[in-house]
């Protein structure tokens, strides 16, 4: 893989804190009007801008773009914000309920995803990618990092063993729990190489985010008649993480109506679906190949056989769910457009189905089994699509922490 430093710019140590932010696709306008109160340097105010402007105009207006470059300017101004000397390369850590991930911050190559060697595993909607090109357009600069991963290389691990062994420039530890920590590495060059025998890169979490970033690139090559590859908008921001150490959660699942059925209806359906069901199963499944189902007050049990002719896409329990029950049974037949499903982050727990369902936001709900990183990885060297939402991958990276100038 194809990594360069860059003169990223990042908060001081001391607002670090208080900058650092959830990335912007995981609240809605009023919860990121609410987190921002009262704090003019969350980096929600250029990621989230909305929040500084009437709650009646549109998020994707013109105002929304110009008011996110107007609050990322005085930041700058002000201090908030500083640019690196020269260019440099970082290490993020994350630690959350004891579990760490630490990963390279890096700029990549739009050729590699172009080329597919930094792999996809999800479709994109051209409305969200339409967003955050602009957002990059407007304000001339990635504010938030693809998450990436890649196979554990030996050498990188005792590269990044050797850097945490030194000081770092913050360590806090943010409002949702969890710890951040950034060192400062100007020594690029063992990195560089290091990552020159890295194959691949795939994709984990921010698929818009990386479209947006090639878009861009390749308007800017169509419009440059002396481009050469190495201009800065040929590189977008990422964090690169070793797959053995990042977590999948559950993405969960909840139904507003049971199709015109009812609860003795649904579950004879279901058994009619090739599943197995149970009574008074718990509300966490404890393997793949199993669903908690949660309808009438009761948590019921799904299970079933593997089939030895699934490819790697048909054999996630989220396939399956989707394929046999939601689709024929739940009449949800594309989970993307159905304005009757719901999708719940596993960060939330199996409490937060049963709200919905006593509250009456859901008819039914299921509890997953999260997917795996070896899935992941299969389905993208594959070359295959997962469904939408089959991955929660926890903990976010902050927005915030680090920025990338295209000049």
């Amino acid at each position: 893989m194809k990594i360069h430093p860059s003169r990223a710019w990042r908060p001081t140590a001391e607002l670090a804190a208080r900058v650092a932010a959830p990335p912007y696709d995981v609240l809605d306008s009023d919860e990121a009007r609410a987190m921002a109160a009262g704090n003019p340097v969350s980096f929600l105010h250029v990621g989230k801008a909305e929040i500084d402007l009437p709650r009646e105009v549109d998020v994707h207006s013109a105002a929304v773009y110009a008011k996110a470059v107007e609050n990322l300017a005085r930041l700058r101004r002000e201090g908030v914000l500083v640019q690196e000397p020269q260019p440099v390369f970082y290490l993020y850590r994350l630690i959350r309920a004891g579990q760490a991930q630490t990963g390279l911050v890096a700029t990549c190559h739009v050729g590699e995803y172009e080329r597919d060697l930094i792999r996809k595993h999800e479709k994109t909607l051209k409305a969200k990618e339409d967003d955050r090109m602009r957002h990059i357009v407007n304000l001339n600069s990635q504010t938030g990092p693809v998450f990436l991963a890649y196979r554990p290389q030996a050498t990188l691990d005792a590269l990044a063993a050797q850097v945490q062994a030194t000081a770092p420039l913050f360590d806090f530890t943010s409002a949702d729990g969890v710890r951040n920590t950034l060192w400062r590495i100007a020594d690029v060059a063992p990195w560089t190489a290091a990552f020159a025998a890295v194959p691949l890169g795939y994709i984990a979490d921010g698929h818009h985010r990386a479209a947006a970033a090639v878009r861009v690139a390749q308007e800017r090559r169509a419009a440059n008649p002396q481009h050469t590859g190495d201009e800065e908008y040929n590189w977008f921001l990422a964090v690169l993480f070793p797959s053995d150490q990042l977590r999948i959660l559950p993405y969960n699942r909840c139904v507003q109506d049971l199709n015109g059925l009812t609860p003795a209806q649904f579950l004879e359906r279901v058994r009619q679906a090739s599943f197995t069901l149970t009574d008074n199963a718990a509300p966490v499944p404890a393997a793949p190949r199993q669903v908690s189902l949660y309808l009438d007050g009761r948590w019921h049990g799904l299970n079933w056989p593997a089939d030895p002719r699934a490819d790697a896409v048909g054999c996630l329990d989220v396939s399956v769910l989707q394929d046999r029950l939601l689709g024929p049974i739940l009449g949800i037949d594309d989970p993307r457009k159905s304005p009757r499903i719901d999708f719940v982050g596993g960060i939330r727990g199996p409490d937060e189905l049963v709200k919905r369902v006593a509250g009456g936001r859901a008819a039914v709900a299921f509890s997953m089994y999260p997917t795996t990183m070896d899935q992941l990885l299969a389905i993208a060297d594959a070359g295959q699509i997962m469904p939408p939402k089959s991955t929660w991958f926890e903990p976010k990276l902050k927005d915030g922490l680090f920025l990338h100038d295209l000049d």
